[in-house]
């Protein structure tokens, strides 16, 4: 049997990065750490590496970094290893091997205080129960993680009064969670951990219980929170529309691994692999890509001519624009025509026809 060694992934995480993570396995069962130390047993598919050795390799050599106030989203079907791999973050779960660093700190070399600082203060998590005290009010639950902290009350309470407008709950401070539905609840626990100010946000598939129309309405409260604060957050979902609506960047999970690390245009407009390619394959492409995978360079006349469009657009903009004026759209940018867009570049990637890139025009 070959016992070599693992070989480290050797990048230099950005800048910006706030969590950074390279060659991370969680294996559970016995002897787990010879799974990534053994080449051999690394490359066994997860029946077979059950067979031989009685271990599950839950996330198997996993790298990546998330960037200061990015929401990076991490997605996969049920098993693929994505609420085991947030855990291992701040270490609620103990990884079996490879490295995880916050702002450059060695999470794995954490001792216990610093463990409990990283939880209590840098890294808060809002899991899909909410875990919300039945004895205690609205607002002593949005309090609590402060009271852990160990801020006077009168300062608490004050905080938690804030977010509690923040997230749409005034009004019903003093009410019990029984007296609340479950979407209320979830805006409970949303403000109990943003009340602490984390540097980030762990959300472990917090809407799935929800009824669809509250999910969407907690996906709004999302995107509006982070629009106006830019905080970091790390979202766990198994649906593709709330990925696809929240990330700016997607991990794609499946069997432990991560597939393809994208954005949601490079996801649905470039599948890594047949798997990514069948998972998007009922994705409204229109609403999902930019006008640069429709564009074309301008010809004479046409920079001038047409609605002007910024190059973030979505092609379904770009199609209402087109649609409305009858006139090709000009892809503009700080002034200069980048390029256009017609008819056939747009039906083009409505029916995922493979379209020429475009190429600024000089």
């Amino acid at each position: 049997m070959n016992t070599a060694p693992h070989t480290p992934t050797e990048l230099r995480p950005p800048a910006d990065s706030v969590f950074s993570v390279r060659d991370l396995w969680k294996v559970f069962g016995p002897k787990a750490d010879r799974v990534p130390a053994d080449k051999e047993l690394a490359s066994l598919g997860a029946a077979e590496l059950r067979e031989r050795t009685g271990c599950t390799a839950a996330v198997r050599d996993v790298s990546f970094d998330v960037r200061k106030g990015e929401v990076f989203v991490v997605m996969g079907l049920s098993g693929s290893g994505k609420s085991t791999l947030v855990r291992c973050l701040t270490r609620l779960i103990e990884p079996t091997s490879g490295t995880i660093s916050i702002d450059g700190e060695d999470v794995l070399s954490m001792d216990t205080g610093r463990l409990r600082e990283l939880r209590r203060h840098r890294a808060a998590m809002v899991f899909q129960h909410f875990g919300l005290l039945p004895h205690r009010t609205v607002l002593d639950n949005i309090a609590y993680g402060l009271e852990i902290q160990g801020v006077g009350r009168a300062e608490r309470r004050e905080r938690a009064t804030e977010f509690v407008s923040k997230v749409g709950l005034d009004g019903m401070e003093h009410r019990r969670p029984s007296q609340l539905s479950g979407g209320q609840q979830q805006r409970v626990g949303l403000a109990r951990a943003l009340a602490v100010d984390p540097e980030v946000l762990l959300f472990d598939e917090p809407f799935s219980a929800l009824d669809p129309l509250i999910r969407r309405d907690m996906q709004e409260e999302v995107v509006r929170l982070h629009r106006e604060e830019g905080r970091t957050m790390v979202f766990i979902t198994h649906d593709l529309s709330e990925a696809l609506k929240l990330g700016d960047r997607i991990a794609l999970m499946q069997g432990g691994r991560i597939v393809q690390l994208g954005t949601p245009e490079e996801i649905v407009g470039a599948p890594a692999d047949d798997y990514v390619r069948d998972f998007v394959r009922d994705v409204p492409r229109e609403q999902v890509l930019t006008v640069r995978s429709a564009m074309r360079p301008a010809l004479a006349g046409e920079r001038d001519a047409g609605p002007a469009l910024d190059p973030g657009a979505t092609v379904h903009e770009a199609i209402e624009a087109v649609a409305r004026t009858g006139e090709n759209a000009r892809v503009v940018e700080g002034g200069r025509c980048l390029g256009v867009v017609d008819h056939a570049g747009l039906l083009g990637v409505v029916a995922g026809v493979p379209v020429a890139p475009g190429k600024a025009v000089a």
